[in-house]
């Protein structure tokens, strides 16, 4: 188990409420950036060989407080879609998004390799 890797994919899929394109684009890969940095694979789900991808809508407000966190697509796992929910909670606030209150749907994948 000592050998085991994850690999991190998470990107974000889908950004609502946005005025300019390149802007939501800028902040929604700020955004992504910051959920990657805390990305993390619980061990017990790794001793498990839990893998998986979750969907999670986060909503933002207009100062860029997360001000809630969705667990929209289960990856099977109880550990692994705590730990989706989590990630985003952790943040807690991410730099204002252009146009205001927004959400967006971000996929965040466990794979050991």
């Amino acid at each position: 188990m000592a050998g085991w890797v994850h690999k991190i994919a998470i990107a974000a899929v889908v950004a609502f409420g946005f005025g300019g394109a390149a802007h939501a684009a800028d902040w929604t890969s700020t955004v992504t950036r910051l959920i990657a940095a805390q990305h993390s694979y619980p061990r017990s789900a790794q001793i498990r060989g839990d893998q998986g991808t979750a969907k999670v809508r986060i909503s933002v407000d207009a100062g860029g407080k997360i001000t809630g966190v969705e667990l929209v697509k289960p990856t099977g796992s109880q550990i692994l879609d705590r730990e989706a929910v989590r990630i985003p909670q952790k943040i807690g606030t991410v730099p204002p998004p252009p146009g205001g209150p927004t959400q967006l749907v971000i996929p965040i994948a466990w794979k050991l390799t």
